[in-house]
């Protein structure tokens, strides 16, 4: 890998020999806040670092959105990589391990790669007066940074919150999508939709195209792309989906080229990921410049996964859905237990999320519950959620004070026909994924690993 020679100014020999967990503890101590909108502060760093000077990649393609947005950046990544592009992606959060956010033809970065990138954004934010930057943002100049220097054909970027003052919007997309726009983050995009839209639609650019990946979106992601004079490509207009009268498990997709030329492509299978995210990447991909293939696009769509996404592990479905319109999705595809079966749920939530929403969705599936706590200061106590359960007419059986002490209580009550559902939070789902689960049952194939 060819690692971009830096100023003779950014050669400060006094940085400290940091391994990369001491870096990730080193960026919480740099800002007073844990998330601090806005691109000023983010992007001199960035011209420090020479990250804006020049394509971190010859294309870019950059996702926004509510949900979705996890299983359209995978889509694009698989089906890319199936054509012989290098792919590089971004994303957040991790599940497990911090190298899961910068990916390299589909290869987590190593702890010396990030280390590397790290140690550059610190020379770059200490040249001159010093800059403050918040974990997020130093973490996401640094995966550009590995990004940058890879030797990519596409590089993709997942947008951590909102959209216009994200740190990824340093970077000016070639293709910019918005998936889906729901509430999500209230105390920093606030409640209203449309609000909301425009948040999400400030990665559009003048003149390049604009993705929109849904059908119900609010009328002023639209509104935004057309004051750009962006292009767009409407999902259900521009492109657009429909089951195989001849195989039901199978679809056709319809896309447009720039210059307005149609293709279809027939006989593709079930992704286990939402058909519209799916359109939606293949949309993305052949205005990025990439020549579909049909037999390519069936195997990469056979073979994508995501973790903690409808992820069954024996009679465990772990899915980190933490707002009331991924729950949705969550109900439509959580299979029905075996008969004589009960439906658990195991819930942690982040106190800043929409809990009664989140609760009142899965109530019309889930009667029997356990409650755990999150750490942190954004973490809800069990106490809490079991007393909003039980105010909707519930019924919490155990709360515990970890992910893992409500997986110790379950396992001692599970019956063979039982299933759970693990939900609310990356966290919840992290701290599963983490240790072993008693499976107890045979492991169900699910419905997917939707990422929202």
């Amino acid at each position: 890998m060819t690692i971009r020679a830096m100023p003779d100014s950014l050669q400060t020999p006094s940085l400290p020999l940091y391994s990369l967990q001491q870096w990730l503890q080193h960026l919480e101590t740099l800002h007073p806040v844990g998330i601090d909108m806005g691109l000023e502060r983010v992007s001199q760093v960035a011209k420090r670092m020479g990250l804006l000077s020049s394509p971190i990649a010859p294309r870019v393609i950059t996702v926004a959105g509510t949900n979705g947005k996890g299983s359209t950046l995978a889509m694009i990544d698989s089906v890319a990589r199936a054509h012989g592009w290098r792919v590089g992606t971004y994303t957040s959060p991790h599940l497990l391990r911090y190298n899961e956010r910068v990916k390299i033809d589909d290869q987590e970065a190593d702890d010396q790669l990030l280390v590397q990138g790290f140690e550059r954004v610190e020379q770059a934010r200490l040249e001159g007066s010093e800059i403050s930057l918040t974990y997020f943002e130093a973490g996401t100049l640094c995966g550009l940074w590995c990004l940058a220097n890879a030797k990519l054909d596409l590089a993709v970027l997942e947008v951590g919150l909102g959209g216009r003052l994200d740190a990824v919007n340093i970077i000016d997309a070639d293709v910019a999508i918005v998936t889906t726009i729901a509430q999500d983050h209230a105390n920093f995009l606030g409640t209203d939709l449309a609000q909301i839209g425009r948040e999400k639609a400030g990665i559009f650019r003048a003149n390049r195209p604009a993705v929109l990946g849904s059908q119900t979106l609010p009328s002023s992601v639209a509104e935004c792309a057309q004051v750009l004079a962006a292009p767009m490509f409407c999902l259900g207009q521009q492109f657009a989906h429909q089951t195989m009268a001849s195989e039901p498990s199978q679809w056709r997709w319809q896309g447009q080229h720039p210059d307005g030329q149609r293709i279809v492509i027939d006989e593709l299978p079930e992704p286990g990921l939402p058909i519209d995210n799916a359109a939606t990447a293949l949309q993305a991909l052949v205005l990025a410049g990439l020549g579909l293939e049909a037999a390519r696009v069936q195997a990469a769509l056979s073979s994508v996964q995501l973790p903690g996404r409808l992820q069954w592990i024996g009679p465990w479905c772990l899915d980190v859905g933490h707002n009331p319109h991924a729950a949705e999705y969550v109900v439509r595809h959580l299979p029905q237990p075996p008969e004589g079966g009960r439906q658990w749920g195991l819930i942690g939530m982040l106190n800043d999320k929409d809990i009664d929403g989140v609760i009142q969705t899965l109530a019309s599936r889930i009667s029997d519950w356990v409650c755990v706590s999150l750490s942190g200061e954004r973490g809800c106590q069990a106490s809490e959620l079991s007393q909003r359960i039980i105010a909707q007419g519930g019924r919490v059986h155990f709360s515990a004070d970890s992910p893992q002490a409500g997986v110790d209580w379950l396992a001692n009550m599970l019956t063979p026909n039982d299933r759970v559902l693990a939900t609310g939070s990356f966290f919840t789902v992290a701290a599963l994924l983490a240790r072993p689960l008693p499976t107890g049952a045979a492991s169900l194939d699910g419905d997917g690993n939707e990422i929202r």
